[in-house]
């Protein structure tokens, strides 16, 4: 072991082989959140620019990895947090947990992302038999010491030891009934002296122990709890959801304490430098005089607006808004502060760059903006495209007749629709069983996480905008409304009384309206959202509030715009869906799918094709489908006329076309027992037996098809050649591109592209019109990835079908693995999200990002694009960015988020670049 004088802290700081396991808070700062997690590195800003931090150290994430990975804690972090609870009880002028005068200190924990209340914290740490006498008597105060007791041992029992915390609540509730109180602020000394008694009996009992009286074993079992919460299901489940990485750890912060339940002239609060939820500028925030931290994140008792600090607390007051101004500027960013005031003196305990709504991430970054704080690229970092996916959900009919019986905070915008639960385990069931729930609560806690996650949105009675369901819901993009109060919840009998007495019971339909906090019986009516409406060119910016959030995205989809490479284009297989993504800002269509054409009243002619005994019939079928198709394909080319429209050949099995196979065998029996005719059912079955396949997915389909039935891919593109023809002499400007799905080898493309080229030779020659028709492949099986090189010598664009490329990479039939096991995969961490939903790079993208570059080693030329789901994924777009592709291909309702998340992936570039 050896020792670094550090000149800036006077004090010794313990190292191992050059390895730091504790910084003290004058040491860190806001770009070290790997090593000291975001809230010690944020205390450590703090601290650098002279704000009123108390005293204290952080123990880093790589402490907290070699913890996890061992079962213990590294050999030198004792004596490294010795050496500074040494300097920070120096700097305090008393010790740890000493009788007389006793330093108590928080132990909490603080990972690189924010994980609101998904791990622990343990304040109050020192107090004992003997110290809370001391510090009854130092601050005179009986009360106050004794409130503070109950609590590190209700706190310390519940995470240190295991305990179930509901015995401490229950023991709590008993002692304010045989007083005749409400609320645990009316509990004297003497009561709270005997519910200490009761809590360490509770502690004995359940975890076969007494209460620690040593303060330094409380620390030291603190921290290693701290260390475990990280790996508690609570804190998995969240970075599942919010998909953190599980391998970063948390740091450990230990502060010296503040006391926010000294009395009336002490408080603890939360503030923002905007509203979280709107992005608003004005003074937001929850105060609550006599209490600690988490009373006001649990919602447990009612808060006053921020405001009314002014004037409680006038000095306060001036000094925290002058603060907020200061971290605002500092960080550039709406900060999410928590503070607290002990007999008047304000401490700053906590800041960080804060949660918000979607719109409220639009409205903050274009403000920004014009105050010169960031420039147009930083504002488009500050924004994603799952943010914008929301502001494109429907919202509630301010038109149709509803009944109100409630009004909350709005806590996280949204219109929400479900059936009452009032708890997370039966949110979770009815969920899964294709149930919509809204999950009704008196307060959330960390427990209540999974519940969240299933319903469409919370409802509370208790609580403000900083708490847990309000914090934890903005972060996952759920709807929220906290602090209804006038609406009763009582969970043991799962039923919630609203004024007039109306009983909603379990499993009764309720509508929520996180944007205003209102709460209606039954099923309220949504209607689109203006930003959906602003992109289908039917709202524009004005002076309502509705107007300002277009504005917002308005300029920074125009940034976004001008900034990107890609090129977005759409899945679309009519006129319809094309002129709609038009309007979505599409650049052309990527997926046609032809099959869809199919259907409907033409199946009858599909199946005459299937049936034909001689080429004469088929013939014939295909004659009759001709004019069909060639109609679609006019159509497509008048709505993306001037873009670019990539058709793809007939792509599924042909059984698909055909009636289901136990259906038709009952009608064949029964017709065959009435002796009624059925010649036309029998040769349907016949054909149905021998086109099923054990695995039609991986059968005769797509190129292969094209090739076993004569004339079937031949009549396709003579279709969309006289329809392009037809298109052109009408002073169109048609640009199709015609692609070959399911192709495995450069052979198969070869004599289909033969058979095409010469098609569209005769109708040039038959219109007197010259086409310039692209033709093309999907890959979308590992042997053409594989070989991509091959087969772009007769390919002239690749339009990478991720989703089957996915299911022949992992050996996954979706339809059925979704289902049956990716939950469980989800669970143990397998998949941090399904890749369905988010491209595999290692595994899918690698074959993407292979044949990529290989297709253009033969075709410098060669265009790429995209067409599966992931086309319209944010994650997935950066990575087809990065990989070169020309374009992706979605829905049109994942048009904008594609543009948007373009524009982000070229500003990263750049970005990168500069460094």
């Amino acid at each position: 072991m050896s020792e670094n004088k550090d000149p800036h802290v006077g004090h010794v700081a313990q190292s191992v082989e050059g390895v730091k396991f504790v910084y003290d808070f004058t040491e860190g700062n806001k770009d070290l959140k790997d090593l000291l997690g975001g809230k010690g590195a944020n205390l450590a800003e703090m601290t650098n620019l002279g704000l009123p931090v108390p005293p204290g150290f952080t123990i880093t994430t790589e402490a907290c990895k070699v913890y996890l990975d061992s079962g213990d804690e590294p050999a030198a972090l004792r004596d490294e947090v010795s050496a500074h609870l040494d300097a920070l009880e120096t700097k305090m002028g008393k010790k740890l947990g000493q009788a007389d005068d006793p330093l108590l200190v928080s132990v909490r924990s603080g990972a690189k992302f924010s994980m609101p209340g998904m791990m622990d914290t343990v304040l109050n740490i020192g107090l004992s038999d003997k110290s809370v006498q001391g510090l009854a008597k130092q601050a005179g105060d009986d009360r106050f010491a004794w409130d503070s007791y109950r609590r590190l041992i209700q706190m310390f029992g519940k995470t240190v030891l295991g305990v179930d915390g509901d015995l401490f609540e229950e023991a709590l509730d008993k002692a304010k009934e045989a007083k005749k109180v409400t609320v645990d602020t009316d509990l004297e000394a003497a009561d709270l002296k005997k519910l200490v008694t009761a809590f360490k009996k509770i502690v004995k009992k359940e975890a076969g122990r007494d209460f620690p009286q040593d303060p330094r074993e409380q620390m030291d079992l603190a921290i290693k709890a701290v260390f475990d919460s990280w790996n508690g299901d609570r804190a998995k489940l969240y970075r599942r959801q919010e998909r953190i990485p599980h391998d970063l750890g948390t740091a450990v912060n230990v502060c010296s304490m503040v006391f926010g339940n000294l009395g009336p002239d002490s408080g603890t609060g939360v503030a923002f430098t905007r509203d979280p939820a709107s992005g608003h500028q004005g003074v937001y925030g929850d105060y609550l005089q006599n209490a600690q931290g988490e009373d006001v994140v649990a919602g447990i008792r009612n808060t006053v607006p921020l405001a009314e600090l002014e004037s409680i607390d006038k000095k306060s007051y001036d000094q925290l808004m002058q603060i907020m101004e200061t971290l605002e500027n500092h960080y550039k960013d709406l900060c999410d502060i928590e503070f607290t005031i002990e007999r008047g003196q304000l401490w700053m305990l906590q800041t960080r760059v804060g949660k918000r709504t979607a719109g409220a991430a639009f409205r903050i970054a274009t403000q920004l903006v014009d105050q010169g704080l960031i420039d147009e690229a930083e504002a488009l970092q500050r924004v994603n495209g799952a943010q914008l996916a929301q502001l494109m959900f429907p919202r509630f009919d301010e038109d149709a007749k509803v009944q109100q019986v409630g009004r909350g905070i709005a806590a996280s915008p949204g219109a929400a629709v479900g059936k009452a639960v009032f708890d997370s385990y039966t949110a979770v069931k009815w969920s899964r069983s294709g149930e919509k729930v809204i999950l009704v609560r008196r307060e959330t806690n960390p427990d209540d996480l999974d519940g969240m996650i299933a319903a469409e949105g919370i409802l509370t009675s208790r609580g403000g905008k900083t708490s847990h369901a309000a914090v934890v819901a903005r972060g996952m993009g759920k709807t929220c409304v906290c602090g209804a109060e006038e609406l009763e919840v009582d969970t043991k009998r799962r039923r919630m009384t609203v004024p007039g007495g109306h009983v909603v019971e379990e499993g009764d339909l309720i509508s929520i309206d996180g944007s205003s906090g209102k709460v209606y019986l039954g099923e309220v009516p949504v209607v689109p959202s203006p930003v959906v409406e602003y992109f289908e060119g039917r709202m524009h910016a004005g002076a309502n509030d509705a107007d300002e959030l277009v504005e917002a995205v308005h300029r920074i989809m125009a940034f976004a715009d001008r900034k990107r490479r890609l090129r977005v284009r759409a899945n679309a297989d009519n006129a319809e869906d094309a002129l709609r993504a038009r309007r979505f800002g599409a650049q052309g269509i990527g997926l046609c799918r032809t099959e869809h054409m199919f259907l409907g009243d033409r199946r009858e002619l599909v199946e005459r094709l299937i049936l034909a005994d001689t080429e004469a019939e088929r013939e014939e079928s295909l004659k009759a489908l001709l004019p069909l198709q060639k109609q679609d394909f006019v159509e497509l080319f008048s709505a993306m006329d001037g873009l670019p429209v990539t058709i793809r050949l007939l792509d599924p099995p042909l059984h698909e076309f055909l009636p289901d196979i136990t259906e038709l065998s009952v009608r064949v029996a029964l017709a065959e027992s009435r002796q009624e005719p059925h010649e036309n059912e029998l040769r349907l079955l016949q054909a149905v037996h021998r086109l099923h396949e054990q695995n039609p997915m991986l059968g005769l389909r797509g190129v292969r098809l094209g090739l076993v039935i004569p004339g079937l891919f031949t009549m396709q593109v003579r279709a969309i050649a006289e329809a392009a023809a037809e298109r052109k002499n009408a002073k169109g400007d048609p640009r199709a591109e015609i692609m070959i799905p399911l192709v495995g080898t450069v052979q198969e493309l070869e004599i289909v592209r033969e058979e095409a080229d010469q098609v569209v030779a005769e109708v040039e020659a038959a219109t007197g019109t010259q086409l310039k028709l692209a033709i093309g492949t999907m890959i979308e099986l590992p042997r053409a990835a594989l070989t991509a090189g091959q087969i772009a010598e007769a390919a002239e664009f690749f339009s990478f079908g991720t989703n089957d490329l996915t299911q022949t990479v992992w050996g996954f039939s979706r339809d059925d693995v979704e289902a049956s096991f990716f939950t469980a995969y989800l669970e143990k961490g397998i998949f941090g999200v399904s890749p369905f939903e988010t491209i595999d790079k290692d595994g899918v993208g690698s074959l993407v990002k292979l044949a990529a570059e290989a297709g253009r080693a033969t075709r410098p030329d060669l265009k790429l694009g995209v067409c599966g789901e992931h086309g319209g994924d944010p994650e997935s777009v950066h990575f087809f960015h990065e990989v070169g592709l020309d374009y992706v291909s979605c829905s049109p309702f994942r048009i904008p988020v594609a543009r948007l998340e373009a524009g982000r992936a070229a500003t990263q570039s750049e970005g990168s670049d500069h460094r």
